[in-house]
């Protein structure tokens, strides 16, 4: 039986479809350069997963095998499509969580519910987290032990950082996203492509999440 939390990200999905089926796909097609039209979907990817949007039931399907996509995924490009506005634009300025506009009241169950697992998950993994990015489509970084930079949307790239622990301290991890994020998504979302991306870096290298991980 499903339970209550996952019955309301359900009904999330399903007025965020309604939502969609409403929605004026020529003027997404403008402010979401990246998404196209193809056949009877607007495409999208999502850490470099293909995913499509029918445009006449709103229902989303990852490509190529038309499947239902999952609830966390289906969320986070729902609220891509309703919050992006007409004047976002990439500014290339990097802030952590905490430092977006309205994020300050979920910073600590951010670092509890996010950072830690994502520590937790990788520790003593700098080689497998290092592959995942770029299995992942994205690239390595020097900022860290195994940093690495990887598009969530083409609009909104995400940066992990990691640093392994040793016998003294734990490890440490952050996640930074550029000043604009929320000009192209709600900053709760920004939670949930946290999640989904570290769902997706743990998968790529084959390791089970450790720790608290929000789950939906």
């Amino acid at each position: 039986m499903l339970n209550d939390t996952t019955n309301n990200y359900l009904k999330a999905c399903e007025n965020w479809r309604l939502k969609f089926l409403d929605m004026d796909k020529q003027q997404l097609l403008e402010k979401l350069p990246e998404i196209k039209l193809e056949a009877d979907y607007l495409t999208v990817k999502l850490y470099d997963r293909k995913f499509g949007i029918h445009h006449e039931t709103g229902k989303i399907v990852t490509i190529p095998d038309f499947q239902p996509a999952e609830i966390i995924s289906q969320l986070n490009i729902y609220t891509l499509l309703g919050f992006v506005s007409p004047q976002a634009r990439f500014q290339d300025k990097w802030v952590p969580f905490r430092e977006l506009r309205g994020a300050s009241p979920f910073a600590m169950a951010f670092e509890n519910h996010v950072l830690v697992p994502l520590a937790l998950t990788f520790t003593g993994q700098t080689e497998k987290l290092s592959q995942a990015y770029q299995a992942l489509g994205g690239s390595n970084l020097s900022h860290s032990d195994a940093g690495g930079l990887v598009n969530a949307f083409d609009c909104l790239p995400v940066k992990f950082l990691f640093w392994d622990g040793d016998d003294e301290f734990p490890a440490q991890a952050n996640i930074l996203y550029d000043v604009s994020a929320i000009d192209f998504i709600h900053v709760e979302s920004t939670v949930s492509i946290a999640m989904e991306g570290i769902e997706r870096l743990a998968a790529a290298a084959e390791l089970d999440i450790k720790g608290p991980l929000f789950k939906m």
